[in-house]
Formats: structure tokens, sequence, C-alpha cells
């Protein structure tokens, strides 16, 4: 079927400079006006004095930060917090009140009416793991951002509309169409869209800083909203996907979504901005800003994780008994992958009696290690805090 209106390309603007961008233009459809994006995939060219500061600043932290993940012991370790982390925070902007310590803990310890909100952070951890490891057999496209966003809305709200398949009809931002505070651009436009958004992800022939090249990607991503639900959590997942596939990271060890939690309004009006008054400059500013903040915090998870790491072999597990070395050391290189443990889940671990798994954690509790979190005598959980707090301050 022919598109409703013509899609301009960026190219038909000065010289593809990001100062002279026109974002796109509102059409009219059937009792309400949708908003179509003008294609991404030309040349960009900037020279805003801060964004070139900013650009410069990020992609040193991002250096700095890759060689940390690099020198880190069994970095995969921690990895997995980094997702858990970006999986509650990016799904709290949603609306869902799941927090860190929920999403380590198993479902059978999740109160009954927060176990919808613990299953869309698990599907996003799920999407996250697959989607990342998916990158060594496909390169990221929309077949792949389709088979995450599958993903992401199986059996949770948003399972009947569409999952892994572009949107086949209107949808918006707000509380109804009528008075939405954002619509996205007509259905019938999104095909070529989405080819464009795919042709400028992978386009060689175009001089476009990488992290200019994602920020734009986001913000186009986030307009164009192409499935009817998860836009939101799939476009800050892409951030990361980016960084993967492009080798920016040498582990998926950064994830922006607290920086939009933190900034949530400035987020949105930010974007918005873009839209209405065609403030791309504004836009990269904060995105290089986040970029920046973020990657610091990154960098001091992996200093504190270290720092911590050393205090506990140096000053805590050589006061057990030589008898419990080994079963020590275990638990610990266990309690980084898993943070939060029960004595069932401890002695399949270390595949060892109960009792042997008892006194290990009494041990544990006594150097500070860990610390019991239900107050119940029977289905104790057990959490390594210090560590987890590391993840949640930064």
């Amino acid at each position: 079927m022919t598109p409703l209106i013509q899609i301009t390309s960026m190219s038909d603007f000065k010289n593809n400079h990001i100062e002279d961008f026109v974002s796109g233009e509102y059409h009219q459809q059937y009792q309400y006006k949708s908003f179509s994006p003008n294609l991404i995939n030309v040349e960009w060219r900037f020279s805003d004095p801060q964004v070139l500061t900013m650009l410069e600043n990020a992609n040193r932290l991002l250096g700095e930060l890759n060689a940390f993940s690099q020198l880190v012991p069994n970095v995969d370790f921690f990895i997995r917090m980094h997702i858990t982390k970006e999986a509650t925070t990016s799904s709290r902007i949603e609306g869902t009140q799941t927090n860190m310590e929920d999403a380590l803990i198993d479902e059978s310890d999740i109160h009954p009416e927060s176990r919808d909100d613990w299953h869309e952070v698990q599907n996003y951890i799920t999407a996250m793991n697959f989607s990342i490891k998916e990158l060594k057999n496909i390169p990221l496209s929309n077949r792949l951002l389709k088979e995450t966003h599958k993903i992401l809305l199986q059996g949770v709200r948003g399972k009947h509309k569409q999952p892994g398949e572009f949107r086949e009809s209107q949808n918006w931002i707000g509380v109804s169409l009528k008075n939405a505070t954002f619509i996205p651009p007509h259905h019938e436009q999104l095909i070529e869209l989405m080819s464009d958004f795919e042709k400028f992800m992978h386009n060689e022939e175009i001089n476009v800083p990488h992290l200019i090249k994602i920020a734009i990607l986001h913000y186009q991503f986030e307009t164009i909203h192409p499935f009817l639900d998860g836009n939101g959590r799939l476009g800050r997942l892409l951030i990361v996907l980016y960084f993967v596939n492009f080798k920016l990271l040498a582990k998926p060890a950064l994830y922006l979504s607290d920086f939009f939690e933190r900034n949530k309004g400035e987020y949105y009006e930010r974007l918005m901005a873009v839209r209405t008054h065609n403030d791309m400059i504004g836009w990269l500013r904060f995105f290089l800003y986040g970029m920046q903040e973020t990657t610091e915090h990154s960098i001091n998870v992996f200093k504190a994780i270290m720092t911590l790491k050393e205090k506990i072999e140096r000053e805590k597990l050589p006061c057990l008994h030589v008898r419990k070395q080994d079963n020590a050391q275990k638990l610990m290189q266990n309690l980084y992958q898993y943070p939060i443990v029960s004595i069932k889940r401890i002695t399949t671990m270390l595949d060892c009696p109960t009792n042997t798994a008892g006194n290990l954690v009494s041990d544990f509790i006594k150097l500070g290690i860990l610390k019991e979190l239900t107050g119940r005598k029977r289905n104790r959980l057990f959490a390594f805090e210090e560590y987890i707090q590391i993840f949640i301050d930064n």
C-alpha cells in the first residue's frame, strides 16, 4: 500500500548540518495528527563546541571503562549484576515497582501481587542476555530487535500487542489517542522508516561518530515507536546492543537507563524538543552528558568491586579455619554472580551437606559478608549486601 504522505530525506536540508536539522512534520489522519519523522541515513555534520568536547570526554571514559572491564577477574560475574540493574531501572521508567534485590531472588519468594512486575524485569534480563549472545550470529538489525521484543513481552502486559512484529495500527503516548502527548507516524510508513533506520546504523560510507549515531538512532527509534508496546525498554536496550555490536565495549557494562530514570522529566522533554523545535543539539548534549556520567559510575563500580574483593580476601576469609577455606572461596565466587542465596542454593553450589552450608552462612554473617533478609526461621534468604549496594549507589 502506498504511504499516506511522503517522508523527507535529511539530504534535502542544508549540508545535513545538525544546526539546520528539521525533524519532520505533523500530518492529518482521521481525527488526529501523527508525526512523520524525516529519514536519518545521511552524513550528519556538526560544529557545536560543547558537543565536540563532550564527545571527546565520553570516548576517553569509554576507553577507560574498557580497560577496567578487561582487568577485573571473572568480569562476567559482575556483568550479570549490571544487566539486573539495567532491567530493574529500565522497567521502572515504564512503571514497574521491582527493585534490584527483588530481581535477584526466585519467583517463589516474591509476593504474589508483585509477580507481574517481577516477570517483566526477568523478561528484560532474558531478552538482554539473548540479544547479546545472538550478536555473535547476526548483526544488530530490525530482525534482532523483533526477536528481542518477542521475549520482552512474552507472558506479561503487552503479550497481546503483536510481540515480535512491527505494529499494524496507530499507537500513541498518553491516556488516549484524542488526548495523546505524542502520536508517532502512521503504521504504513514503518517499512520505509525502519529500513532507513537500519541502513543508517550500518552505513560505513558516512563519517558519523558512533556516540552521535546511537544518540540519533535512539531518538529516531523512540519517535517511530515501531511496536505497539515495549518501545521504551527496547529503545534503551538498543543502546548497549549498539556498543557491543560495534565493539565500543568489550563487555556489556554500560547502561543509560539509570541516568534516564533519574532525569526522567528532562529525558522526555529533550526527545520531544527535537520533534517540536528541531533541537537535536539539545538532545545530543543531554545524551553525551549521560554517557559521561554513566561511564564514570561504571568505572567506579569496577573500582569498588576490586576494593571489596581485596578487603574480603585479605581481612575476612583468613579468619576462617583452614578446613573451611575451600568452601568459603567457592561460596564467595558464587556470591559475585548470585548475591542473594538460601541454604538450599548453597548446598547445590558447593555440593555439600545442609549443615555445612548452614555453618558457612553463620560464619559469613559473623564476618559481615552476608546479612539475613527475611526474619523467618525457615526458607531464609541471605544477601551479600555490601556488594549489591555498590550497584545501587552507582
